[in-house]
């Protein structure tokens, strides 16, 4: 590493479904967090590692802030969010172009005193370009001072603008991780978070919100990767749904979730997967604690 390198943890927050982990995907060129088009598809912090020969990149994925607060996983969602803004050297504040209100008001009256800012205005691919011009208007009035970027993280629109504003505001220093490491979460937890989202993806209505996913038994032998994950739901109604007729939708959402699972880890995945029912998991914190939902 050369004396100018620099490093540095970059937090990527807004309000739910703006895009933080498709932006943070594009950026690192991996897929780490899951996505889908619903609010509350990211539950947890999940750090992504972008190293070059010039940086080491360290983003802070986090759930979207949510104004409601009255059940506990919305609490813990947002501790997770706001707990390391002080610590950071930069955030990152994701405002969808299409639906800016009080939420995002909310967030910017957050970080308005926070030394390092950037307004990254995403779904630009979603308006007409003299749609902008009135939204950054009113951002420049809300936080004078700080730089707007528009970009498309889905499309992949003026994210290189976007990374060289993140590199010149990282401090010097020595990379925190090994240059071929993309992330610090164990596989266990990014086996969970695929098929999580295979069921984010594939159920419909409200049922992916009493969802969680809990990975039991994770073994490598030489040519067969074995897992075996609980799906967790809070009601018997919902078990139904999500195993489907004849066990059909268990199934499917099994396959999909073995198939990207095989990408990741390159090689024959076996994995198991039963849904169990745990009343009210969602709203209770010693259920949250159980799952992995750390009151910290």
């Amino acid at each position: 590493m050369n004396e100018s390198f620099a490093c540095g943890y970059v937090a990527l927050i807004g309000k739910p479904n703006t895009g933080k982990s498709t932006l943070m995907n594009a950026l690192i060129g991996e897929k780490l967090s899951i996505t889908a088009h619903r609010p509350q598809t990211t539950r947890h912090q999940i750090l992504g590692i972008k190293t070059s020969e010039r940086y080491q990149c360290i983003f802070v994925d986090t759930p979207g802030i949510h104004q409601d607060q009255k059940k506990a996983i919305n609490r813990y969602m947002n501790r997770a969010a706001t707990s390391m803004l002080d610590d950071v050297d930069l955030i990152c504040v994701l405002l969808d172009v299409r639906d800016f209100n009080r939420d995002d008001e909310q967030i910017l009256d957050m970080v308005k005193h926070q030394p390092r800012v950037v307004l990254v205005l995403n779904k630009i691919d979603r308006i007409q370009k003299n749609e902008l011009l009135p939204l950054m208007q009113r951002l420049g009035e809300l936080m004078p001072g700080v730089d707007l970027i528009p970009v498309s993280a889905l499309k992949q629109d003026n994210l290189e603008q976007l990374m060289q504003h993140i590199e010149q505001q990282l401090p010097p220093g020595i990379p925190h991780y090994p240059d071929d490491q993309l992330t610090d979460k164990p596989m266990r937890f990014i086996v969970a978070e695929i098929i999580r989202e295979k069921l984010f993806r594939m159920l419909t209505q409200e049922l992916p919100y009493s969802i969680t996913v809990n990975v039991e038994h994770y073994k490598t032998e030489a040519d067969l990767v074995k897992i075996s994950a609980s799906i967790w739901v809070e009601r018997k109604s919902q078990k139904g749904i999500v195993i489907g007729k004849g066990g059909k939708q268990l199934k499917k959402i099994g396959s999909e979730a073995r198939r990207d699972i095989e990408r990741l880890v390159d090689n024959k995945v076996f994995l198991q997967l039963w849904v169990k029912v745990r009343e009210d998991w969602s709203d209770d914190e010693r259920s949250l604690a159980a799952f992995g939902y750390s009151s910290e």
